[in-house]
């Protein structure tokens, strides 16, 4: 059995730059992977590829169900994906969830206004509740304040 191999290793020509054309190269390389991947795996997701090496392709996306459909259905992505010369030493997927990305825009109740009828819901509410913590936060509830 070979030794593996760490990637990360320094070597005399990456000694004075700190590893940083390395690092260059090996994201490069996982952003040509990640266009060479996208059409291939399970839709609508953005995939990225956050590492290659032994034959395991370490991937990410934020759809939790299509994560899970990659994982079950791994040997047919792995035959289709393994034809192609990147990828042909291609052993297993390793699907992982990525948090949504800042400016992605995610929706909060905050941001809509209470209709009308819910705002007195929530006053008459707020007045029969004996605990006082609990009807002030009612009560902000219903003026919308933020």
């Amino acid at each position: 059995m070979s030794e593996p191999f760490n990637v990360f290793q320094q070597t005399r020509k990456h000694l004075k730059t700190g590893n940083l054309t390395f690092l260059k190269a090996q994201v490069a390389k996982w952003q040509k992977l990640t266009k060479l991947i996208q059409p291939l795996l399970p839709q609508p997701e953005q995939w990225q590829v956050v590492c290659y090496e032994y034959g395991i392709l370490t991937v990410t996306g934020e759809n939790q169900a299509l994560i899970s459909q990659l994982g079950y259905l791994q040997k047919q992505y792995i035959s289709k994906l393994a034809q192609h010369a990147e990828l042909k030493d291609l052993k297993q997927i390793r699907p992982y969830l990525r948090s949504r990305q800042p400016d992605t825009p995610i929706r909060t109740a905050s941001s809509q206004s209470l209709a009308p009828e819910t705002q007195e819901m929530l006053r008459n509410a707020a007045g029969f509740v004996s605990d006082p913590k609990l009807s002030q936060a009612l009560l902000r509830l219903a003026s919308n304040k933020k």
